[in-house]
């Protein structure tokens, strides 16, 4: 029997990923395109967001480059809480994509906490107010960017995540449409109606009618146009998903009990909760998905800077790559009581702190590069380490252990420093692209086998020492939440 084939988008903040997936979960061909991220004033973030969608045109040619097996339908994963604003009459964005780390509008955000708003948003959306979610962003970009304002006055805006804007050029403009679990990210999606809310609209000051239409993630979203990508027309978009509710899918989860953790830019851990939770630990209770099976909930907490403060600390010591600065770090049995804390965009869940700034602490004469090093990949696991505590206080339970995924899962050392420092089991997906297999196998409406290969790390530091690391990092993160007093 013919086997069906999914192409796979996974659109990341690094780089934009491919797969061509068969319904049995083997990969036949991948590619990948770097991205670069601009950081213009202190705490904005950004990326073209037509680069963006050449990166995906580059992953779809090298992908039809490589094989001939047929494609019947595309499946797409993407970085969350990007906002990318455009003119629906030429498709052209009106400024660069705003960045799901951009904190551009920390202080609005506080002016609408002050003002009693927050309670409402948790409410409807169950997520804070914070500069993470595009809902301030959208405001931000009526009032800041030339054209936009006029624009949503005459129905022409668009505005959506990083899935709509990829569907919208898959199509030709055909389709815009965003998914349950992108739209939930939002901070204008109501997960108790599955709908955008005027009300929540209205808090933020934002337009109702710029805004996708939200579908389930296994939904027929459109097909492509001919002369968009390397895809003949009327290949069938057939599921969307934001990348760490696909990670979820991928790592085989469909029922509550586990967590994974992907190991990217930032971080997000997430579990499946029978009902969307109240977290009393800075945690977002939201929807992982919706499929035929219905609405899916989950508990998340971001982090906003995870992996990136490898690349960050190696580019302060003169070091070739994370890779380089991995292999500094393991000279060293430990860093010498030097902590890192890698607040260089404030600090996300589960302490959501705006004003927190990056910072070094604990260095002596006896401070080398070396301790530096490791220390940044302490500081990797110990911030994963406070979700995952404040996830198991807010189910009321022990998690047994952790599933990872994502680039900087690959790396062995950093796997077992996690289970250390976290003082439980750490299972490393084996295949890295688990987020494009689980939008694939969302698309094929089967659970494809992504959960067999992995490999364990389990924890080797006494519980003495795991509890002297564990209480000299939150020395230096009370350091980093005063710095700026």
């Amino acid at each position: 029997m013919t086997q069906r084939h999914v192409l796979a988008i996974d659109q990341g903040t690094t780089n934009t990923k491919a797969l061509l997936v068969s319904e049995t979960g083997e990969v036949l061909a991948r590619a990948s395109c770097p991205l670069t991220t601009t950081y213009p004033k202190p705490g904005w973030a950004e990326q073209s967001a037509d680069a963006i969608w050449a990166s995906v045109q580059t992953v779809i040619a090298k992908i039809c480059d490589q094989t001939q097996a047929g494609i019947e339908a595309i499946a797409i994963a993407n970085q969350r809480e990007t906002l990318v604003v455009w003119d629906a009459r030429t498709s052209r964005p009106l400024c660069p994509a705003i960045l799901w780390q951009c904190r551009r509008t920390a202080a609005a955000c506080e002016t609408l906490v002050m003002q009693g708003k927050n309670e409402a948003v948790v409410a409807a959306t169950g997520l804070a107010i914070n500069p993470l979610f595009p809902a301030s962003k959208l405001a931000w970009a009526l009032e800041n960017v030339v054209g936009a304002a006029d624009l949503a006055a005459a129905g022409h805006l668009r505005a959506g995540t990083v899935d709509a804007w990829l569907l919208w050029n898959l199509t030709g403009g055909a389709s815009f449409a965003t998914d349950h679990s992108n739209a939930s990210r939002t901070q204008l999606f109501d997960t108790r109606t599955l709908t955008f809310s005027a009300e929540l609209c209205a808090i933020y000051g934002v337009p109702l009618d710029c805004l996708p239409q939200p579908l389930a993630s296994d939904s027929p979203f459109g097909q492509t146009v001919a002369r968009a990508t390397a895809l003949p027309a009327g290949v069938p978009i057939a599921a969307m998903m934001g990348d760490s509710h696909a990670a979820l899918y991928g790592h085989g989860v469909r029922e509550p009990g586990t967590v994974k953790a992907t190991f990217g830019t930032g971080s997000s851990l997430m579990t499946l909760t029978p009902a969307r939770v109240a977290s009393n630990f800075g945690l977002s209770g939201t929807i992982a998905w919706t499929n035929a099976q219905g609405t899916a909930y989950a508990l998340e907490g971001n982090i906003t800077v995870s992996a990136q403060a490898a690349a960050f600390m190696a580019q302060l010591l003169g070091k070739q790559d994370a890779s380089a600065l991995s292999d500094l770090a393991q000279s060293v049995a430990g860093s010498g009581g030097v902590t890192f804390v890698p607040a260089l965009s404030g600090l996300g869940a589960p302490h959501w702190d705006d004003h927190a700034t990056g910072l070094i602490t604990g260095m002596t004469h006896a401070t080398t590069p070396a301790h530096l090093a490791r220390a940044t990949f302490e500081a990797i696991a110990h911030q994963i380490a406070d979700v995952f505590a404040a996830m198991e206080q807010d189910i009321g339970h022990r998690l047994k252990a952790l599933r990872a995924d994502g680039g900087a899962s690959a790396n062995a050392f950093l796997m077992q420093l996690q289970a250390d420092i976290l003082g439980a089991e750490v299972l490393r997906a084996e295949v890295p692209e688990i987020g494009a297999l689980g939008v694939a196998a969302m698309a094929f409406g089967t659970a494809l086998n992504t959960t067999m290969a992995a490999t364990s790390f389990v924890p080797a530091l006494p519980q003495p020492d795991r509890a002297a690391l564990r209480a000299q990092w939150g020395v230096g993160l009370a350091k980093a939440r005063l710095a700026h007093i």
